[in-house]
């Protein structure tokens, strides 16, 4: 066997960090089952494993640096004819590829095991087959939906229908995003071999509101008022998430006047309530009035809004 640091490409003062990261990348690139039926790749790998073997554990590597034992673990003089010893054999009793078990000393003195297998189930994404196929989590389902403004503010339940086909009642959480998943686990695809079932991912929409908007659990909305109400003041009707309320409207408000009813915004659970502000928008009729244009006619006050400072 050839000398086992010139297999592993690595230097007579490589560290075992060094060693180990090494064999990983050789094996991957060597293993039978990544090379079906290549006697050079199986061939390989037993070389690079033996190679390990000798120099990724400690008291071996100092045993065979010292010339104590030779590149196939065997001591100097050994006669492997003559039988006996507890010298590394790459191919096991009947000349196959076997099962390679290495130790070595981690930063705190001890050992931790390590196993040649271990570098296939890198290539498999942790799921090697090691006599049979490890149990694997089932997938994950994801679906899109579409919720209303309401739907998201207040919470609610919505059905949809997942990949498998089946159909499930999605409780929607108060107080949700634009975006936003809400993930219901254990109910995706099947698990195999014995693994967990996946999850199912709602991933949500919010249709736009006609009047509210949202910025953080506050919410905004514009709100017209005649212009009577606006010189005169007095209550409106408006709108809000648990219902309509009444909202007094100050004498002489003009338009962009912003009013806050407290605690009338979004309330997600553990979380302060958000408020409502309402934007007057003061809104003439959408017909003629000849009363209205009379008024103004005989209204005497000048004023210029456009000569206010900016």
């Amino acid at each position: 066997m050839r000398d086992p640091y010139e297999i592993l490409g690595v230097s007579k003062s490589a560290s075992e960090a060094e060693i180990k990261k090494a064999f990983r990348n050789l094996a991957k690139k060597h293993h039978p089952d990544t090379h079906a039926g290549d006697k050079t790749a199986q061939k390989k790998f037993q070389e690079i494993s033996g190679a390990y073997e000798i120099v990724g554990e400690k008291d071996k590597r100092a045993k065979f640096d010292a010339g104590e034992i030779d590149a196939s673990g065997n001591p100097r003089g050994f006669d492997p004819r003559q039988g006996g010893g507890g010298g590394f054999h790459p191919g096991g009793p009947g000349g196959g590829p076997r099962d390679f078990h290495f130790t070595w000393d981690n930063q705190n003195g001890g050992q931790e095991g390590f196993n040649a297998e271990d570098i296939f189930a890198d290539l498999l994404g942790g799921r090697a087959r090691r006599g049979r196929q490890q149990p694997a989590r089932g997938e994950d389902f994801t679906v899109a939906t579409t919720i209303s403004f309401d739907e998201a503010a207040r919470g609610g339940t919505r059905r949809v229908v997942v990949p498998n086909g089946e159909q499930i009642d999605v409780k929607i959480p108060v107080g949700v995003k634009d975006g936003q998943h809400v993930r219901i686990k254990g109910r995706g695809g099947a698990g195999r071999n014995g693994g967990p079932p996946g999850d199912i991912l709602i991933q949500l929409a919010i249709a736009p509101h006609p009047t509210m908007t949202r910025e953080g659990n506050d919410i905004r909305m514009e709100l017209p008022v005649t212009l009577k109400e606006a010189v005169l003041g007095g209550k409106v009707s408006v709108p809000t998430l648990t219902g309509t309320v009444a909202l007094s409207v100050p004498p002489n408000s003009n338009t962009g006047t912003t009013l806050r009813l407290k605690g009338k915004g979004i309330a997600p659970p553990n979380t302060a309530a958000g408020d409502l502000y309402v934007k007057l928008v003061v809104t003439l009729p959408d017909k003629p009035d000849a009363e209205l244009a009379k008024f103004t006619e005989d209204w005497k006050n000048d004023y210029d809004p456009r000569a206010k400072k900016v």
